[in-house]
């Protein structure tokens, strides 16, 4: 007879008495993935979902200890405890049902949201305007700028940031951005959304309360302070009768010689039954050629859709802030109204670029670490069951093999990405850098 092994007398030791059959096991495991697509849909291992908090499993590299801490203070515990009761009634396993096994146990399912956000992701670098030509320089000096601000007055900008309503956050912002604005600037306010309530019964009212708060003209700091503090938030939210209004408020600037430009606050989507991408659309192409630019404000993903369909469709740009702080930022340093400051342009900023780099690297970072941290949970298993004669060496080192296949695949396939998106970044930085300072080398030249 042949010899038997320290594994197999293990297994016979804990096999149910002659006679009867083995138990069967309560529990279906599924065939451990082989390919990328596979593994991007994996379930969590039952054991990581029940013992583990997903941020913990995900941890940033530079928050290592967060994981490991967890992992060799309770986390091995608890593998211990658990994986001998499935050996107990399962004693005939192949190498590949133990492999699928410990998948099943210890596997990661957290793949999917960050490789989606990999997959997707936009380094965010845009190409200034620059105008081409003497004459569009001259235009340029010489055009009116109006500027009109529609404020989104509904119930929905009560709620609450850090104690502060998103109104009043959103009012003290524009205000401080509106006392910037050179005298070469005429602006408005309009409020809509600011009658009635949320309820059905004022509906009507309240989607036809689209109201010029600040008519079109300089900008006077006592005079604007008053009209913005003229109404509350209150109702329902038509986004589309507000921008045909300031269509109506703009048509007599359409004319060559004026530059139109529609700033959007609002937290949310078109509640009026309105078509806000036609409203947009229609005042990007008219004769008025107003840029219809939007600054979301708290939105949720819902609402972040219909704004940057509209700020498309309107020619101009969508920018989600979460804080008045933020909001300063992007109108006084993107979307200004100025004489653009030709001779100052610059490229990509440093700070730009720096963004770019940590955000890209804060998807990956813990992509990558939930593949490894997989690795190492299956071969730790791996180890504490040959030490426990659960499993021989033979399923032992087919195991170690296939865990490493996978996370080698698993690997490979999100440095390619990673590379690949910081190639896309950096070949726009460098046409963007390029372009631009050509452009500032040929001014330069007509300026001496």
């Amino acid at each position: 007879m042949p010899e038997t092994s320290q594994a197999d007398a293990k297994k016979q030791e804990n096999s149910p008495i002659k006679g009867e059959k083995e138990e069967s096991n309560a529990e279906t495991i599924p065939s451990a993935a082989t390919t990328m697509e596979e593994t991007v849909v994996q379930k969590p291992g039952r054991l990581v979902d029940e013992h583990m908090e997903p941020e913990i499993e995900a941890a940033r590299t530079v928050d290592f200890t967060k994981y490991f801490r967890y992992y060799e203070d309770t986390f091995l515990e608890i593998v211990h405890k658990e994986l001998p009761a499935y050996f107990q009634k399962n004693t005939t396993l192949s190498p590949e049902e133990v492999y699928d096994y410990l998948v099943y146990e210890l596997g990661s399912g957290q793949y999917e949201p960050y490789y989606e956000k990999l997959v997707t992701y936009d380094h965010g670098y845009e190409m200034p305007e620059l105008p081409q030509g003497e004459d569009e320089i001259e235009l340029a000096k010489k055009e009116q700028t109006n500027l009109v601000i529609l404020m989104d007055a509904s119930g929905s900008m009560k709620a609450t940031i850090a104690d502060d309503t998103r109104m009043d956050l959103a009012k003290e912002a524009i205000e401080k951005f509106t006392k910037d604005i050179g005298k070469d600037v005429n602006v408005s306010l309009l409020a809509y959304g600011h009658k009635g309530t949320g309820d059905n019964a004022d509906k009507k009212l309240s989607c036809s309360s689209i109201d010029t708060i600040y008519p079109l003209k300089e900008y006077n700091q006592t005079e604007f302070h008053q009209a913005l503090n003229s109404f509350q938030a209150s109702g329902w939210t038509p986004l589309a009768g507000a921008m045909e209004k300031a269509n109506d408020l703009l048509a007599p600037y359409g004319e060559e010689g004026y530059r139109n430009i529609v700033y959007i606050v609002s937290d949310g989507v078109e509640t009026c039954d309105g078509d806000p991408i036609a409203a947009a659309k229609k005042l990007n192409e008219s004769n008025i050629e107003a840029k219809v630019n939007i600054i979301g404000f708290d939105v949720d993903n819902e609402g972040q859709t219909q704004l940057k369909q509209v700020a498309e469709a309107g020619g101009g740009q969508y920018a989600t802030v979460r804080d008045p702080a933020e909001f300063d930022v992007v109108l006084k340093k993107k979307w200004q109204p100025s004489m653009m400051q030709v001779m100052s342009q610059q490229g990509v900023h440093l700070h730009e670029l720096v963004d770019q780099l940590t955000e890209l690297t804060s998807i990956y970072d813990p992509l990558s670490n939930l593949s490894a941290r997989e690795a190492i949970r299956i071969s730790d298993a791996t180890r504490f069951l040959l030490k426990e004669e659960w499993i021989d060496q033979e399923t032992a080192d087919y195991i170690a093999e296939r865990s490493k296949q996978m996370e080698e695949l698993r690997k490979e396939h999100f440095q390619q990405l990673k590379e690949e998106k910081s190639t896309e970044a950096e070949n726009a930085r460098k046409e963007i850098d390029t372009e631009v300072e050509a452009w500032k080398e040929k001014w330069y030249k007509e300026i001496e």
